[in-house]
This record gives C-alpha cells, sequence and structure tokens, in this order.
C-alpha cells in the first residue's frame, strides 16, 4: 500500500515550516483586493491585484518583505485558516482545513509549478489593474460578479 502524502496525513497544526509553504498553489487570488459588505460580512474579491504581485508567474516579488511594504498584506498561519472565511474555495489552506482534496492542477500533485496558471485557476484569469493604478474610490468599480 502507496504512503498517504503529508497533506493527506497531517493537519495544518502537524505541518513543518517547508510543509506548510508548499501547499500554496501559487493562485495568488489572496493577493486580490477585497471588499466586505459591513452589514451582511460578505467579502466580495475584485479585479484588482497587489503592485507586489509578479504576473508572468503569480508569485509575490517582495514575499520575505511583503507585510512591511503592504501593510493590510495577510500572512496565513495554521491557527488562523478558520478565521479567514475570504479565502477562495480553491484554496488549498482551507480544502485542507475542510477535510477535502487537493485539485488535480496543484503543483504537489502535477509536480508542477505552473499548472495552477495553465488550468486558468490563478489571479491571471481575473485581474485588471493593480492596486497603484487606481484610488481607493474606484475599488467598488472592479467588484467581480
Amino acid at each position: 500500500m502507496a504512503q498517504q502524502v503529508y497533506w493527506e496525513r497531517k493537519t495544518l497544526d502537524e505541518m513543518t515550516p517547508n510543509e506548510w509553504e508548499s501547499l500554496c498553489d501559487g493562485c495568488a487570488l489572496c493577493c486580490l483586493q477585497k471588499v466586505e459588505d459591513d452589514e451582511t460580512l460578505e467579502v466580495h474579491y475584485t479585479s484588482v491585484v497587489c503592485h507586489l504581485l509578479d504576473k508572468s508567474n503569480c508569485y509575490c516579488t517582495q514575499y520575505k518583505d511583503r507585510s512591511t511594504l503592504v501593510p493590510n498584506c495577510v500572512k496565513l498561519h495554521p491557527e488562523d485558516v478558520e478565521k479567514f472565511h475570504w479565502l477562495p474555495p480553491s484554496c488549498s489552506y482551507r480544502l485542507i482545513y475542510e477535510g477535502k482534496k487537493l485539485p488535480d492542477w496543484h503543483p504537489l500533485v502535477t509536480g508542477q509549478s505552473d499548472t495552477v496558471i495553465k488550468a486558468h485557476a490563478s489571479v491571471l484569469s481575473v485581474y485588471e489593474v493593480t492596486d497603484k493604478e487606481i484610488t481607493d474610490d474606484q475599488l467598488l468599480d472592479y467588484v467581480l460578479i
């Protein structure tokens, strides 16, 4: 019998820092600006992406310093996943937390880092502008429906 891969046999809290980081599929959907309805607390994604995103490969150009350079950038930790109701349904952290399998296009499943882009499951399929190209007042104009 084949041994289960770590993401199927460990909880998020049990993962090493390297295992935790490798769960990220590189979709960069978390890099989209979001708007939360004050009354319903529903989160709406926009097509506005963080200016630090490398739009050729979906990686942050300043990953280690991102929280300093972009103060509202969220750094995910295993103990916080439950609180982040805004994570997209395809997010690996959310899927594992919910006891679901990783999608077939996930780099851990395919062994290739670009399969999230090829599957059109990344931010590259939805972004229009960066946060530096619009004003805060224009953000609502970019809400995805």
